[in-house]
């Protein structure tokens, strides 16, 4: 009996010490994790704070000193380029190396390596839209600028300096929780970084649903639903001002594209309001009499955030503002003498083409009445615990065929057409981040221009102030010369017509200076008025947002930085100033119940606010989705493959079309009114708020009601700041919602002496276990600016300097 006793202990032991040694699926090794030596007890970091301390690194050239502020922000001091950038590479992966590794590991089309066959689907995708071969092309332009040699391979090199003095129980606890480890960084995941902000920004189309709209409601219908200029605009560049060049001659539409405009046709859905938004207001406006700049580009949000605050100084250079990590340079910021920051223009860079093949080979396809040579791209995915997947990408010249039949097509991808290659922007050429370099330097206007002749995607609105006071604005890209509404609707591929026929000259993009009345601005709305002689693209951002800043901006006097920062948490909704009255007018209070009515004044009294405490905004927002969906779901269904109307063309119903056939059901009996809709749709959103929060009070308030959350990169579980109460909405100048929302706030006021603020909701380190992951996000929340410490030279004393590091050449 005892040795049976014996025995059963024995196995279960056995048993439990191969539980913990051995990685099940995804879960790591318990015993690795949970090792104290090596797991995640060795990322909590110390409260304690190194006053100074000096690091013997192999490959400086001089000294760099490295100075942290409260919240752990570098601003670093060296003597060379080379050192400048090998510092802020070592700098940034100490903070932020595994955020560097996963998004350079899901651009290149590598999570399976770590996390197994499930993210086949995802790395496919990514080699076959050619992010690497992008990322190649334009690592090979990149590096022959001697500057952005030097600048990206000591980035690179202080990257690799970080990483090789790690030990095991150094990782940070994502890698210990995946059990891999980093790997040495190269210089073109510098690139795919950049090609990962062209997919966010420019690697979407609506042509495959357009397509399917003008197949089932022909051109007539399909022109009156989706037209080419919104009803209200409030463009970027201000409306009437002057093209001073002469344009190029536009390209011939093709015969298939004409054809399919004015002969009959036999026979997901876009979240709008979700944006960016940037201003520049002249000194004539001010209090300082110096322009103020301010932006706040409206990202994802995550724990670790998208951007890394840095102070950049060196002989020629002294920079502050936000990098993204593994990029070199400031992306958004401002120094002694100019601010910039950027908002996406969403210019039509992708477009698709069907492709007709010769065979299943897919060795030929037809294009310009012959048979042409394809090439073929062998991509090899390793995939955790099972034998590597062979990928053959077919190019065309057109680009990548990125699904050449149904079969190859995952259901997750049912918005990338079959048998069509891809011609994007992305897989050009550029040397965006030299762009960079030279705006980090620049002192003037003409220095601004000049940086943006280098920049291709994705394109960018690109605000401008100077110390001279002088504002601008910038529609800048690398801009494809197309003819009208080229790329709305999938192309032929066979013929040359519908081919990119060259490209727009960079000093025609559009762009304004010192305009007489005061102010420049941008919200991802249209980027001209209708005289530009060039097509950039047929759809952008409603004009709302646009809208609401230009009135407060136009309005503005004596403006100083706490009114840019108003204006940034601002969440009064034009829409529902322009919608309201309307919806109002149809209503018969006579014929309400008891809580219809109670609503009903609620509504009225609304101050058309979205705040966090305003139930009067969740009512009219769940009143217009109501009714939004009512005019539409019963003709577009819920195929996804087909594109509804926009916001803007639905308002032009509600207000100018009241008897307009669209707001008919056709499977009912009875012909629906304007007047209907709004009535039922009333209705609707009332039994559906009372359904799910119970009669209208505190549980109807906007921020309870909306979903606001900040989750971690990989959404790990306890690792983000979860759902909290906030104002803001998608149509709002503070246009937070879900877990997207103004990922950097920035304000800088110009003059003899600059001064910035900013703020992002996070922190600088990457690690959870560190004080400095979350310390900036309450500040974010409350809608407040911290001032930015901008020091002008090595020595200059400030109360806020808590650390001090020097690195040596060892």
């Amino acid at each position: 009996m005892k040795v049976a006793k014996a025995l059963i202990s024995v196995f279960f032991t056995i048993v439990l010490i191969l539980a913990v040694e051995i990685k099940w699926g995804d879960i790591p090794s318990i015993a690795v994790f949970l090792n104290p030596a090596t797991g995640f007890w060795q990322n909590a970091d110390s409260k304690h704070i190194i006053k100074e301390k000096t690091l013997k690194l192999k490959g400086l050239k001089g000294k760099v000193t490295i100075r942290y502020d409260e919240n752990m922000v570098p601003h670093i001091f060296a003597e060379n380029e080379h050192d400048l950038y090998y510092a802020q590479g070592y700098v940034t992966a100490s903070d932020r190396l595994w955020q560097m590794d996963i998004q350079t590991r899901s651009a290149s089309g590598r999570l399976s390596e770590i996390v197994g066959a499930k993210a086949l689907d995802i790395d496919r995708y990514h080699r076959r839209m050619g992010m690497v071969y992008g990322a190649e092309n334009s690592l090979n332009e990149m590096m022959k600028d001697p500057r952005v040699s030097v600048m990206v391979n000591a980035y690179t090199e202080g990257i690799n300096t970080y990483i090789h003095q790690l030990w095991k129980r150094d990782y940070p606890i994502e890698f210990k929780l995946l059990d891999y480890e980093p790997e040495d960084w190269k210089p073109i995941n510098c690139a795919l970084l950049l090609k990962l902000m062209s997919e966010t920004l420019a690697g979407s189309t609506d042509a495959p649903a357009m397509t399917a709209v003008l197949k089932k409601f022909g051109p007539t219908a399909t022109n009156d639903l989706f037209p080419d200029y919104p009803m209200r605009e409030d463009p970027i560049i201000p409306a009437g001002t002057k093209w001073n060049f002469k344009a190029l001659p536009l390209p011939k539409p093709s015969a298939d594209f004409l054809a399919s405009m004015l002969e009959p046709v036999k026979h997901r859905e876009k979240v709008e309001g979700l944006g960016s938004n940037n201003w520049a207001i002249a000194g004539s406006k001010t209090a300082s009499g110096y322009p103020i700049l301010a932006n706040d580009p409206h990202l994802n949000l995550t724990f670790p955030s998208i951007w890394y605050q840095i102070q950049l100084t060196a002989p020629g250079i002294n920079t502050m503002g936000v990098s993204i990590p593994g990029t070199p340079c400031v992306i958004i910021g401002y120094n002694n003498h100019i601010a910039w920051g950027e908002t996406n223009v969403a210019t039509d860079v992708l477009d698709f083409y069907n492709i007709k093949f010769k065979d299943s080979s897919h060795s030929e396809y037809w294009y310009n009445n012959k048979w042409n040579k394809t090439t073929k791209r062998v991509e090899t995915i390793n995939v955790l615990h099972k034998s590597p997947v062979v990928d053959t990408v077919i190019y065309t010249h057109h680009g990548p065929v990125v699904y050449e039949n149904a079969g190859v097509r995952p259901k997750s991808r049912a918005d990338i057409p079959v048998s069509a290659a891809a011609r994007w922007i992305a897989h050009d050429k550029s040397q965006d981040i030299l762009a960079f370099y030279l705006l980090n330097r620049a002192k003037n206007y003409d220095d601004y221009r000049e940086a943006l002749s280098y920049y291709t995607a994705p394109a960018q609105n690109f605000i401008f102030a100077s110390a001279d006071k002088d504002i601008a604005i910038t529609v800048n890209g690398k801009f494809p010369l197309k003819y009208k509404d080229q790329g709305k609707y999938i192309l032929d591929g066979s013929d040359p017509a519908n081919d990119w026929q060259g490209w727009i000259p960079t000093d025609q993009n559009p762009t304004a200076k010192n305009p007489e009345r005061g102010y420049l601005s941008s919200a991802n709305q249209s980027s001209t008025d209708q005289t530009y002689p060039y097509y950039l693209n047929w759809s952008f951002a409603p004009y709302e947002r646009a809208k609401r800043i230009n009135d407060r901006l136009a309005a503005m006097k004596n403006a100083t930085i706490d009114s840019m920062r108003v204006l940034q948490t601002d969440t009064y909704s034009i829409r529902s100033q322009d919608v309201l009255p309307a919806l109002l007018s149809y209503i018969d209070p006579t014929k309400l119940d008891e809580t219809q009515q109670q609503v009903l004044e609620i509504v009225k009294k609304w101050n058309k606010r979205f705040d966090a405490n305003e139930q009067g905004a969740t009512i009219v927002n769940t009143w217009w989705l109501k009714f939004y969906g009512m005019v539409w779901n019963n003709k577009f269904g819920k195929d996804e493959e087909l594109m509804k109307p926009s916001h803007d063309r639905t308002i032009k119903l509600l207000l100018k079309e009241p008897q307009s056939k669209w707001f008919d059901n056709p499977k009912t009996p009875i012909i629906e009114t304007c007047a209907d809709i709004v009535n039922r749709s009333f209705s609707a959103a009332i039994d559906e708020l009372t359904k799910k929060y119970g009669k209208p009070g505190p549980a109807w308030a906007w921020g309870r009601v909306k979903s606001t959350h900040i989750n971690h990169l990989a959404n790990l579980d306890g690792f983000g700041a979860g759902k909290f109460v906030a104002g803001g909405a998608g149509s709002v100048v503070n246009a937070l919602h879900d877990g997207h929302g103004p990922s950097w706030r920035m304000v800088v006021q110009m003059g003899p002496k600059v001064q910035g603020y900013g703020i992002f909701p996070g922190g600088e380190s990457g690690n959870p276990g560190s004080l400095y992951y979350d310390d900036m996000l309450k500040t974010w929340q409350a809608g407040q600016l911290k001032p930015l410490l901008f020091l002008q030279s090595v020595n200059e004393q400030s109360p806020r300097i808590k650390s001090t590091i020097t690195l040596i050449s060892k």
